[in-house]
């Protein structure tokens, strides 16, 4: 979950507290916001940056944190295209005005507006843009490496950048990169071929990547986004994210407890690869069965796990874990496990 309290894409102590303290509550796994792989790539200016490599000091001291905690460091590293420029979400969500000195100039793959309070028309981007873009996700894996991250999710979802790329929505282009969902699907495969290269084979390479975009076209878009998954594992993608597109203002997301869990199944039968799905699973019985019964390989938890750091000794709790604390570190296993009386080492 995006934090917005980075300086010029530079983490400071919040992040490492933040990411510290998901770590020290028992997750398996903890994968930093999402992260520009350039300047123009970033949500908002506060969002966190992989673009230069004075950046990486900052990252390394997270992801060794993350890892002395029990967990596995993972980054997701994007481009925000069209969606970039914006306020944080508690100043409006909006793009930053023209007049504003805190915004830039957009990109995407046509010069087409989200909408709504994303105004912006975005530069369509040339094939030197497109080439400039893919060596950038490549840079930034590169310093996700160095900064000691065991864990790299491209974020390919949400109308960023690459989901416009394959959205027959965002993309009108007429040449290589525009048209049929291959073409469409090109800087995707690409990109993803060119951060496999440096990326190393022991390490898990994922993409968080919209499957659906709920805007009732989607018996012709879900065919088009399984067969580039299914180009992206042979490729050497190791795990699906799947997600929502969210590329344009006609989606009509049917939220509610696990809703998306079924079609985290449906992609993982249609693709045979390990699949992880979010998305409003916020008990811990749900989570289970989603495992459980096939539907996903990994559960990811995000505001549940916001409002509680310790969420996951909570779901070992309720799901009749029989030492539950001894997901914690010894200093809460300790106090958890046990409670003594009055007397000396009692607890307060």
């Amino acid at each position: 979950m995006c934090q917005y309290q980075a300086h010029e894409g530079y983490v400071n102590e919040w992040h490492l507290a933040h990411y510290t303290g998901m770590a020290r509550g028992g997750a398996s796994l903890v994968i930093v916001e999402a992260t520009g792989v350039s300047p123009e790539g970033r949500i908002t200016p506060g969002c966190t940056g992989l673009w230069e490599d004075g950046q990486i000091e900052g990252m390394a001291r997270i992801a060794a944190a993350i890892r002395a905690a029990g967990a596995v460091p993972g980054i997701q590293i994007g481009h925000a295209g069209r969606k970039a420029s914006a306020n944080k979400p508690w100043e409006g969500d909006d793009h930053i005005a023209n007049d504003d000195r805190r915004g830039w100039p957009t990109l995407g793959p046509s010069a087409l507006a989200f909408g709504g309070g994303l105004p912006k028309i975005p530069q369509a981007m040339g094939l030197d843009d497109i080439a400039r873009v893919k060596a950038d996700f490549v840079a930034a894996a590169r310093r996700a490496l160095a900064a000691g991250f065991q864990w790299l999710e491209l974020h390919f979802a949400h109308g960023y950048l690459a989901q416009s790329f394959f959205s027959p929505v965002a993309n009108q282009r007429t040449d290589q990169y525009g048209g049929s969902a291959e073409n469409r699907g090109r800087f995707l495969l690409e990109t993803m071929q060119a951060v496999r290269e440096v990326w190393p084979e022991r390490l898990p390479l994922t993409a968080r990547f919209g499957v659906v975009e709920y805007d009732g076209h989607d018996d012709a878009f879900y065919p088009d986004a399984v067969g580039l998954v299914r180009k992206m594992r042979d490729s050497g993608l190791d795990l699906i994210d799947a997600s929502i597109g969210f590329s344009t203002l006609n989606g009509k997301t049917p939220w509610g407890p696990g809703f998306f869990v079924p079609v985290a199944g449906r992609v993982k039968r249609d693709t045979q690869m390990p699949v992880a799905a979010g998305w409003c699973i916020d008990d811990p019985h749900m989570a289970e069965r989603a495992v459980a019964e096939g539907q996903q390989d990994l559960v990811l938890i995000a505001r549940a796990h916001l409002a509680n750091p310790h969420y996951p000794y909570q779901m070992a709790v309720a799901l009749g874990q029989d030492k539950p604390s001894r997901v914690l570190p010894p200093s809460y296993d300790y106090w958890l496990s046990r409670y003594r009386g009055p007397g000396k080492g009692a607890a307060q």
